[in-house]
């Protein structure tokens, strides 16, 4: 008789120790080999977003993002089969603020394919 292996589950504590202290190499552990990132934001809007491929790519990213001098906190994370939501909120010391959501694809309990959508505040009055 055999038995079917149970899928690999992602590890949201990995997640939010990662983002909320910064740790960009327990981050980039989170990602398949051969993810694709897709940001988009003010400056890579829908029709270009900024697209990187491979834990390389993904690894300059998260390492410039998390070796920026701010707080990252993870408000939520939903995991529902091999679908994951989160929602980060970053503030740099001079007050301004940042929030991102992001949806992803798992496989094994990694993330194959994420989306992230961006926005900051872009003037003093928003401190």
């Amino acid at each position: 008789m055999s038995t079917m292996a149970a899928p690999t589950a992602f590890d949201t504590d990995a997640l939010r120790e990662g983002i909320e202290r910064s740790d960009a190499e327990a981050l980039l552990a989170l990602y398949a080999d051969d993810a694709e990132l897709r940001v988009v934001d003010r400056k890579t809007q829908p029709s270009h977003p900024l697209v990187m491929h491979g834990r390389e790519e993904i690894a300059a990213m998260l390492d410039d993002l998390y070796g920026r001098e701010m707080t990252h906190k993870l408000e939520r994370a939903v995991v529902q089969d091999d679908h994951l939501a989160f929602l980060e909120s970053c503030q740099y010391p001079d007050g301004i603020r940042v929030l991102m959501s992001s949806m992803a694809d798992l496989r094994d309990g990694r993330i194959v394919d994420q989306t992230s959508v961006q926005a900051w505040d872009e003037n003093e009055q928003a401190k």
